[in-house]
């Protein structure tokens, strides 16, 4: 039943992969494993899945049996049969390893860039296109006048550095609790393509965005998060380009913004696929001061973004389609085809 998403998912991931080896075999430069939140990505992900078992079945396992240990292996044994199925441990290791794949690989092919591009870039193309559509100013002038440059440059970075941890938790959220089993493969696969989809847009308008092209543009923000994160950012550029350090990684791509795709896509699939009216609101307003964010700090360009939300949409739709969603005709819901691999339903979930 979810044939087709198993294909796409190993298929994207096999050739992202296979890309990152070429293009480090023909650059002569090895593959690294970046480290981030909680460690290098093959630590990272199982560590957060078993956190996930844990968190799914300490606390029913002490309710269930009122802290009687006698009582607590067969609660844990049901949880077990009941939600740790065949199915969902498939999801959950196919998904981790694809995700992994796909993602180290998106990183290494990010820091390959400047290699295989060259010193070609758009960013004066896309300023002009900013300033035209902001009538002659800059979009982040605009931002700094209207929004101030104190406490809200501290906010709007906390939610801008948020999205470094949000990546794997929502990735185990989906695959460990999602209610149906197809809503895990819609998640990992979007996921997935949305990653790859922006790597594509790397090498087909190379960029390194206001902040780096245009940096006095922004120097009357207060120092925060995200200029410390920018500041990592450039010396991690300069390294791989210059000196040439084991293990440093180019980090700096601008087009198209990840930050607004990826925050999309969570809201789409809380959207689809969370009943809790206040869980989806949350994944809104977040996906909306990501946007923000990215002009604000100078992180994109304004067509950074609407790049960001065509990958968002494209990754969105084909997950769901390979995952066996039926959408309604006004896009208002979806209908999932499976609740396992074996018996399907017609219903909304």
């Amino acid at each position: 039943m979810y044939r087709r998403a198993y294909v796409l998912l190993i298929a994207n991931a096999a050739l992202m992969g296979v890309l990152a080896l070429i293009t480090s075999l023909a650059l002569d430069k090895p593959l690294v494993d970046p480290e981030g939140f909680l460690g290098p990505s093959w630590l990272r992900l199982p560590m957060l899945v078993l956190g996930a078992f844990l968190l799914d079945v300490l606390p029913r396992t002490l309710w269930a049996s009122r802290l009687n240990p006698k009582l607590m292996m067969p609660v844990v044994r049901e949880r077990v049969r009941t939600h740790w199925t065949r199915d969902r441990m498939t999801l959950v290791a196919l998904g981790l390893i694809c995700f992994y794949i796909t993602y180290v690989s998106y990183r290494n092919l990010k820091s390959f860039l400047p290699f295989v591009m060259g010193p070609k870039k758009y960013d004066r193309e896309l300023h002009l296109v900013d300033q035209w559509l902001f009538f002659g100013h800059e979009p982040a002038v605009v931002l700094h006048n209207l929004l101030g440059s104190g406490w809200v440059a501290h906010s709007l970075s906390s939610i801008y550095l948020w999205f470094l941890p949000l990546v794997p938790l929502a990735l185990a959220a989906w695959l460990v609790w999602s209610r149906n089993i197809s809503f895990g493969y819609w998640f990992v696969t979007a996921q997935c393509l949305a990653w790859s989809l922006g790597t594509a847009s790397y090498y087909a308008l190379p960029t390194l965005g206001p902040g780096f092209e245009y940096p006095w543009l922004y120097e009357s923000l207060a120092y925060t998060g995200t200029t410390t994160l920018m500041d990592s950012l450039f010396y991690g550029r300069t390294n791989v380009l210059f000196r040439d350090l084991e293990g440093a990684v180019n980090s700096v791509a601008g087009f198209a913004s990840l930050h607004t795709a990826i925050t999309l896509l969570f809201a789409l699939m809380a959207q689809y696929t969370i009943r809790i009216r206040w869980v989806r609101w949350v994944f809104w307003i977040n996906f909306g001061l990501t946007i923000i964010a990215t002009l604000y700090f100078g992180w994109h360009y304004v067509a950074d973004d609407i790049a960001g939300i065509a990958i968002a949409l494209i990754a969105f739709y084909v997950g769901g389609l390979a995952s066996g969603q039926k959408f309604d005709r006004r896009g208002l819901g979806s209908h999932p085809t499976t609740t396992t691999s074996v018996v399907p339903v017609d219903e909304h979930p």
